[in-house]
């Protein structure tokens, strides 16, 4: 099983247990801001439209911070056969949202971002985004794996699991994390009941007189019509 694949099971037990840093609904797609939110029919209420284009109209991320969190959402969730990046999906503009939503995570992300350029430094002689793409796969997998990281990284490990459940969060709330799982949301499904076979087994059978009633297929989306009596006729 690779890394996506763990994601994805990951994001799933988040929506059974409510564990998901914030999800955004379709219809809202804080994953792919727009300039100004204008609101939905029966969402937001005027007050937090307000805010959150406050929120949209100001930068916390500077532009090399933002190069960066690009390179690390890209390495949580890279492009693969099945759908696009973290960053074709816009994650980095909804972390930067986020970070504004929920300030007291600001000062853990930025100095987790000048920890992880501080230790590239050390083993490299470069800042994160200036090392190779094996070079910056060495340093996450020093911070990737809790449970066996050295202590002396143990920062970048806790900067390292909120960038990674930002990612996941906000990745799997766009169309483009939708299709990479296959949730397909509410959606008609048509059941015709009990199949014959299962009818016969147990010796069931439907009432004759009824039969030239029962919905068909075919009849589907039709209007039900009834008599004075209010017995049913098509």
């Amino acid at each position: 099983m690779n890394r996506r694949e763990n994601l994805k099971l990951l994001f799933a037990g988040s929506l059974g247990t409510g564990l998901i840093l914030t999800a955004c609904s379709p219809e809202e797609k804080l994953a792919d801001l727009s300039p100004k939110i204008l609101g939905t029919p029966g969402g937001r209420t005027p007050e937090e439209i307000e805010r959150d284009n406050a929120l949209i109209s100001d930068q916390f991320l500077t532009e090399q911070e933002m190069a960066l969190v690009t390179i690390l959402v890209d390495i949580v969730i890279p492009k693969d056969a099945v759908s696009g990046s973290a960053s074709e999906a816009k994650v980095p503009d909804y972390i930067e949202f986020m970070l504004k939503d929920q300030p007291e995570n600001q000062t853990a992300f930025r100095g987790g971002l000048m920890w992880l350029n501080l230790h590239s430094a050390e083993r490299f002689s470069k800042t994160f985004t200036e090392l190779s793409g094996t070079q910056q796969l060495e340093i996450i997998d020093e911070i990737a794996w809790p449970d066996t990281a050295a202590p002396e990284v143990l920062t970048g490990v806790k900067f390292f699991n909120l960038l990674r459940n930002m990612t996941v969060s906000g990745f799997y709330t766009t169309e483009i994390g939708f299709k990479d799982i296959g949730y397909v949301g509410n959606t008609p499904n048509v059941w015709d009941g009990p199949s014959q076979e299962v009818m016969d087994e147990y010796g069931l059978a439907l009432e004759e007189k009824y039969l030239k009633v029962y919905l068909t297929p075919e009849g589907r989306g039709s209007m039900a019509t009834w008599d004075d009596q209010g017995n049913l006729i098509s």
